[in-house]
Order: C-alpha cells, then sequence, then structure tokens
C-alpha cells in the first residue's frame, strides 16, 4: 500500500506472500461491504462501489468473494458491521502518517495504533494535526504494452484533466495523476479503450516530502509501516516520506 515502491520485485517466502495476499483480499472484501451498504449494490449508481470492486479484480479476488461481500454490506447476507475511523500522528523522523480504517471496534484500533506509533518513536495526534499538509488526488498506473503507444495514453490523460504524465521505463509503468474529478473520466475512456490498469485509485498525496537518505532511516520507517498495514483494520496507510540515498 501506501509509502512503498510496489513494483519492485519482492523477494521473500512463499508463506509470507500467501499471509500478505491474505490480507489484501480481507482489506479489499472489507470495503466492498462498506461501499454497498453506503451507496447500496448497483455498481453504476455507486462510484465508491465500483472502484472497490475493480481494485479486487486487480488483485485477483474471486468473483463469488465479490459477490458475497457486496450481498453482505448491501444487507442480503448477514455481515460485521464496519465503521470508517481515520487516525493521524507523525512516526519516525517527523515524518506525516494519516491511516485510514475499517473497524467492528474503535477502541481495538485504537490501541493497537497508539502501540505501532510509540514503539517507532512516533506519536498519535488529534484530528486535522496533518490532514491539512495532504490533498486528495487520482492516480492511474498502466502497464506499458505494444497495444497503445505512450503518445496515446498520455493525449487521452490530458484531454481529459491530467496534471501529471509520468513514464517509468525500469519498472514498465505509466502513472498518471489528476485531480479527484477528473480521475473518473480519464479512468472510464482509457477502459473504453481496452486497457488495463495496476492500479487506479484516489489517494491522498502530501505537499511537502520529508527526506530520508540513509538505509538505516528508511529500513526504520518501513518496519514501522509494514506493522501499521499488517494490522487487520488498517485499510490505507498515507505519509510524506520521501527515500533518497545520496
Amino acid at each position: 500500500m501506501s509509502g512503498h515502491s510496489k513494483w519492485h520485485n519482492i523477494q521473500a517466502k512463499k508463506s509470507k506472500i500467501d499471509a500478505k495476499r491474505s490480507k489484501i483480499f480481507t482489506k479489499l472484501i472489507k470495503e466492498i461491504s462498506v461501499a454497498a451498504k453506503m451507496g447500496g449494490a448497483n455498481i453504476e449508481g455507486n462510484a465508491r462501489l465500483k472502484d472497490a470492486i475493480d481494485k479486487a479484480q486487480q488483485n485477483n479476488v474471486p468473483r463469488d468473494t465479490i459477490e458475497r461481500a457486496i450481498k453482505k454490506g448491501s444487507g442480503e447476507l448477514t455481515g460485521d458491521n464496519y465503521e470508517t475511523l481515520i487516525y493521524e500522528g507523525y512516526g519516525p523522523f517527523g515524518v506525516a502518517v494519516i491511516v485510514k480504517t475499517l473497524t467492528d471496534n474503535k477502541n481495538r484500533t485504537a490501541g493497537n495504533l497508539r502501540h505501532a506509533f510509540s514503539k517507532h518513536s512516533g506519536n498519535l495526534g488529534s484530528t486535522g494535526c496533518v490532514m491539512y499538509m495532504f490533498k486528495e488526488i487520482g492516480e492511474i498506473v498502466v502497464e506499458m504494452s505494444e497495444d497503445i503507444s505512450e503518445d496515446e495514453i498520455m493525449e487521452i490523460a490530458f484531454e481529459l484533466g491530467a496534471d501529471d504524465f509520468q513514464t517509468h521505463e525500469d519498472e514498465n509503468i505509466f502513472v498518471i495523476k489528476s485531480n479527484a474529478e477528473n480521475f473518473r473520466r480519464i479512468k472510464n475512456e482509457l477502459e473504453a479503450e481496452g486497457i488495463d490498469f495496476l492500479q487506479a485509485e484516489i489517494k491522498l498525496q502530501a505537499d511537502t516530502d520529508v527526506i530520508l537518505n540513509t538505509k538505516e532511516e528508511i529500513e526504520k520507517f518501513e518496519k514501522f509501516i509494514d506493522m501499521l498495514e499488517d494490522d487487520d483494520d488498517v485499510q490505507e496507510v498515507y505519509h510524506n516520506a520521501d527515500y533518497i540515498i545520496e
């Protein structure tokens, strides 16, 4: 999730990969259920639900699992009652951190997050203490392909209001950024062109960054982020750290 380079090769044992996949599935299923509960089961009339389903499909969540999550959220099946809570604070090295959660026990969630921040020399803050440093953006990640050229994707993106277009040849991807309003227009047009996404989501992006420039700092910070993301109640983690090793 946020803060890590998702596109680098991860060397890990199969058991660890399976465990992470299971946690990702759980988070995606929660989001689908909550989206269906808040906006109904009709995908066409519920943008949040459509985005959640798209993300689940990108992560290979089985169709029957998605359908069951929708039914739980819409009340057709019995399901848990989740609440969306946002936590803000400062992690190690003064990095601003925002944690989005879906929980059925806010006391448990708050206690777990407080422990994670404290263990890594950070602290939870009050509502709004770091949110002002972030803005909502849309980000679409497209894998390079012979089916459509960089110029064609770039033209579509900027015609529909993209703010930035980046080419990462070393990772074989294009990254399109826009404001949240134009995000869906760009996404829909690319879908109409038959273009698949590695990622397409609305997220929070910091206005300014805190630079971490030693291997030790980066490792310590990533352990903190890993601990947050390993919590079953945590959906997304956003921060303003950037890595520049001199």
